[in-house]
């Protein structure tokens, strides 16, 4: 979000104070831009580094804040959930052996930040959404208890009115309703910003655009949620859902989410780009002002435009705009937020050198890009890329393209030429870019985790194929190859000791249930079809009513005319259920106890799995 100490707008005083704010800076930004007083050279680069926290178990750890207070170093902060980091590197010329020393900057803070979790019994992941997130770490007792997280959280519900929404399907499907934008928190990327010149500032813009989709392809790394195979890049959509202020009653307002590709390419000035984004969105959230940015700028200073970046930092561009001053000039720079985090740093410097490569190789025959492609193609080029990674087919120039002969055969040389137009390191530029091509001819981070997923998911429940995914993850990263060199899981990466084994664990998720409502022959039919024991019985709320075993109706397979209208007549009750986090121990001695075979595993009257004596 930019600013760290905020406030929710609460009443009219303070939506006219940040009103007022918010057109002073848009007017000092006009003033700056017409003055000239923007920086244009030389050009700067940056990153942010978003990672996970896992414990001893894989899972996700809960000390963020503690791990974070031992690192002590002003490059970190916190983020929304409390098992994610984020480090900032520090801004460097493009120019010689920039990469490789952004690179080197890069792995030793994560050096720094590996010895401080290795004090918690944690460990580092680098990954766009970390496979081991459940519901259980989704909840408010997750979210990093920092004010303006909480603000923020209560500013999105109270424009919503409702629940958010989630809906992602792919191979598989997610499909629920969650009460926080936790779900947010659940994406961590590696952020890549290039600092522009304002004067060609739609050019730059437009063609950040027009490449989006191929980078996003080659970038994938984000298959998984909740042990779900969904999309290549799943956090584009998880991103835009989790944080979307839009209701279906809302017609008129906000008619695009506040995470957004864009709906046209962008003309007229920054100030223009900037003017739109306060017209479509409104303000969540405000903050002290000492003065106003116009009365700073006529003293002769150059302003911070708070409100202007309070407000872009709650609307979220794949390619986002940022304002900020550098040895006393304004910039301005392109934030590229589509990249995720990982699978290593060499892939990720490697992914940030191919896009600066491409900003910069631009040829003349694609000078205007938006006259030579239909913006709707370029969108529709980076939703293919979010699902389907290098399996995609782009439009480009009018053409439909593999993923890989575009990358190969167009971009990469693209790429290759705009570093060497900008005295890169040729040393450098063979190195990361040949990381690119190696993958574009083996696997993205997306395509490995589904091959190793499937494979685990073999021989393993789901939750501890997960847990051997995570170990297996963090053991490849730990010896820093790029992703093309990395083999599939064994499967010994890790064992969940017995001691720690929980319901979750083992439990089965994809449990077939019927309603009270169904008929009792179509049941017992399922239950045949399927040779299964135990069918879950649910209301109209689809919340756990009863459970039907096959002791209760197997009577009735050889006397149909016995058997009743309605499964209440037939179906327990009276139920013994477990959450996800008991002990396997304590769930054995609950059936043993209660001479039971099944219990059903619940969360707020709602069924999550079924656990038998045949999973024990």
């Amino acid at each position: 979000m930019g600013e760290k100490i905020v406030r929710k707008i609460n009443n009219h005083e303070d939506k006219k104070e940040y009103i007022d704010h918010l057109l002073k800076d848009i007017e000092t930004l006009e003033l700056m831009l017409n003055k000239g007083l923007f920086s244009a050279k030389p050009i700067h680069i940056g990153a942010e580094q978003e990672f996970c926290l896992v414990d001893e178990s894989w899972d996700p750890s809960s000390l963020g804040t503690e791990i974070l207070e031992d690192i002590a170093d002003d490059h970190f902060t916190s983020e929304l959930n409390k098992y994610n980091l984020e480090l900032n590197l520090d801004p460097l010329k493009l120019e010689g052996s920039c990469f490789s020393d952004l690179h080197k900057q890069l792995n030793t803070l994560m050096t720094v930040a590996k010895e401080a979790a290795d004090k918690h019994k944690a460990r580092i992941i680098l990954t766009g959404i970390l496979p081991t997130i459940s519901h259980k770490y989704l909840q408010l007792d997750s979210m990093t208890p920092v004010d303006r997280y909480k603000i923020l959280n209560e500013a999105i519900q109270e424009i919503r009115k409702d629940d958010i929404e989630l809906h992602i399907k792919g191979v598989d499907e997610v499909n629920l309703h969650h009460d926080t934008i936790l779900y947010e928190g659940c994406n961590t990327s590696f952020q890549a910003h290039l600092q522009i010149d304002p004067e060609h500032f739609a050019e730059s813009y437009n063609w950040a655009q027009a490449i989006a989709g191929p980078v996003l392809s080659i970038c994938a790394n984000s298959p998984l949620l909740l042990g779900k195979e969904l999309w290549a890049e799943t956090r584009i959509a998880l991103f835009t859902q989790s944080v979307d202020t839009r209701r279906s009653t809302f017609i008129l307002n906000e008619k695009e989410s506040r995470v957004s590709f864009g709906q046209d390419w962008v003309t007229g000035t920054i100030a223009d780009f900037y003017k739109n984004a306060v017209v479509n969105f409104r303000s969540l959230v405000t903050t002290a002002f000492n003065s106003d940015s116009l009365t700073e700028f006529h003293q002769g200073e150059i302003p911070k435009l708070k409100a202007l970046s309070l407000h872009n930092g709650t609307t979220y561009r794949w390619n986002r705009l940022c304002y900020g001053i550098t040895d006393g000039k304004p910039h301005v720079r392109i934030e590229n937020r589509y990249m995720p985090s990982g699978p290593t740093t060499e892939d990720e410097i490697a992914n940030m050198m191919f896009w600066v490569g491409l900003m910069h190789g631009r040829p003349k025959s694609l000078d205007n890009i938006h006259t030579k492609m239909d913006f709707k193609d370029v969108k529709g080029n980076f939703f293919s890329a979010a699902r389907y990674g290098m399996s995609s087919q782009f439009y480009w120039e009018g053409k439909l393209i593999s993923s890989r002969d575009l990358l190969l055969d167009h971009l990469l040389p693209m790429a290759f030429r705009g570093l060497y137009s900008m005295n890169i390191e040729p040393r450098d530029a063979e190195h990361y870019l040949s990381i690119i091509e190696r993958r574009i001819k083996s696997q993205t981070g997306s395509r490995w985790m589904i091959n190793a997923y499937r494979k685990l998911l073999k021989e393993n429940k789901t939750a501890e194929a997960l847990k051997i995914l995570v170990a297996t993850m963090y053991e490849r990263q730990q010896k820093r190859y790029a992703i093309d060199a990395w083999q599939l899981p064994r499967g010994d990466e890790y064992k969940i000791p017995d001691t720690e084994i929980r319901v979750g664990d083992l439990m089965n998720t994809r449990t077939i249930t019927a309603q009270d409502i169904d008929s009792p022959d179509l049941v017992l039919k399922m239950m045949l079809w399927n040779n299964i024991h135990h069918a879950p019985i649910l209301d109209n709320d689809l919340n756990l009513a009863g459970l039907l075993s096959w002791v209760d109706v197997e009577h009735y397979q050889n006397h149909p005319e016995e058997r009743p209208e309605s499964l209440k007549d037939i179906m327990k009750t009276d139920l013994i259920t477990v959450t996800e986090d008991v002990s396997l121990s304590k769930a054995k001695k609950m059936m043993e106890e209660n001479n039971i075979r099944c219990l059903p595993v619940v969360k707020d009257k709602k069924l999550v799995g079924i656990i038998t004596s045949n999973d024990l």
